[in-house]
């Protein structure tokens, strides 16, 4: 990454009983997730970038803007950062218009920045164009939210903050709100930093994760990367999960089974939604839901059975094992108990096959 295309921070913020000493290099573009559990100094980061918890010492720079640089005496409120943020609760002027809350940041931007992000194409992407008229009062949860991100995004930032922008909704609105934040992230040429603790979010929406622990960074990197490190506890537990990148072959309107073509060989998906050919896809297969075998099975209803190498074994939980296998350049996660790793003698270099349900991948 250049200088000029990253976010870069060096964040040191010291309070009662917590000590948050971070530094992030960041891609200039995309998603990139700030991930941990509760209490471990995510939205502390965010603040801090925003100028709201000042870091000293500190610098921050957003694809080339110093926003932040102690050393050179640098300083720029939060009202000065061309920035954009969304917290967990939308909170919108309960007495304007979906309209009126949008334009109320809008006007209050500075004029050369108010066509950095087109409005109607904003408004297009998160599906409020029918609810322009509407008073808060009258919106789900979920549509309060995409007010929100459409408001934070008449601003025209240079950089987009999201504070767990899901976490205050239930299971239901959070499936609505995901495919627009999905649409959204893709469409954007500017940086989202999003703070969730919600594995499943993190690998459906970010490109990049920084896994914070204690106020630190433990690791950074390429989401498909971090979620198989068997160093990392990203890889262990009943939610590890591989993704897998893909294109779409085809898509059987008959049986509703989607083909994808991935860098390992292909993928058949139970999928009630057809996307075309072409269409790029990102795949979640749960650890728990690949089973291993040294000879490939016949007359099996599991549609994939994938020749794989195994990389690593590694102990999970009391009886289970993590097992990292390469399935051509992909690396994948299987979990498995302790008594079928030893039947199966599994170690480094062995080659297996690696079983998936269709009805089991995420998409």
């Amino acid at each position: 990454m250049s200088a000029s295309q990253q976010i870069s921070a060096r964040l040191l913020v010291s309070r009662p009983g917590f000590t948050l000493d971070a530094d992030l290099t960041l891609p200039g573009r995309g998603v990139s997730a700030l991930f941990g559990p509760s209490g471990c100094g995510k939205t502390t980061c965010l603040r801090a970038i925003a100028g709201l918890a000042r870091a000293q010492p500190g610098r921050v720079v957003v694809n080339g803007e110093v926003w932040q640089d102690d050393a050179q005496r640098i300083w720029r409120p939060t009202h000065e950062r061309a920035l954009g943020y969304v917290f967990q609760e939308a909170s919108l002027f309960e007495h304007l218009s979906v309209r009126g809350n949008i334009d109320y940041g809008r006007k209050r931007t500075p004029r050369e920045r108010q066509h950095t992000v087109a409005l109607d194409q904003t408004v297009d992407l998160l599906g409020i164009a029918h609810l322009m008229d509407r008073k808060p009062h009258a919106l789900s949860g979920g549509e309060r939210q995409r007010v929100a991100m459409a408001r934070a995004l008449a601003t025209g930032p240079r950089v987009l903050l999201m504070d767990e922008p899901l976490a205050a909704l239930d299971a239901q609105r959070k499936a609505e709100v995901l495919p627009y934040l999905e649409r959204l992230h893709q469409a954007l040429d500017i940086p989202v930093l999003y703070v969730s603790h919600a594995i499943d979010e993190v690998a459906r929406l970010a490109a990049h994760i920084v896994l914070m622990q204690d106020g630190r960074v433990l690791a950074s990197g390429r989401t498909e990367d971090m979620l198989v490190r068997l160093d990392l506890p990203l890889a262990h537990g009943d939610a590890a999960a591989s993704v897998v990148e893909g294109t779409v072959l085809r898509h059987d309107a008959h049986d509703h089974i989607t083909t994808v073509q991935f860098a390992g060989g292909q993928l058949l998906l139970a999928s009630a939604t057809a996307r075309p050919a072409g269409a790029p896809v990102r795949l979640r297969i749960q650890a728990r839901d690949v089973s291993l075998t040294l000879a490939e099975q016949v007359d099996t209803s599991i549609l994939n059975i994938l020749p794989a190498t195994v990389v690593q074994v590694s102990e999970d939980s009391p009886g289970q094992c993590m097992v990292a296998l390469d399935a051509g350049p992909t690396r994948l996660l299987a979990r498995v108990t302790l008594r079928s790793a030893q039947a199966l003698a599994l170690a480094p270099g062995q080659r297996v096959y690696a079983q998936v349900k269709g009805v089991a991948i995420v998409n």
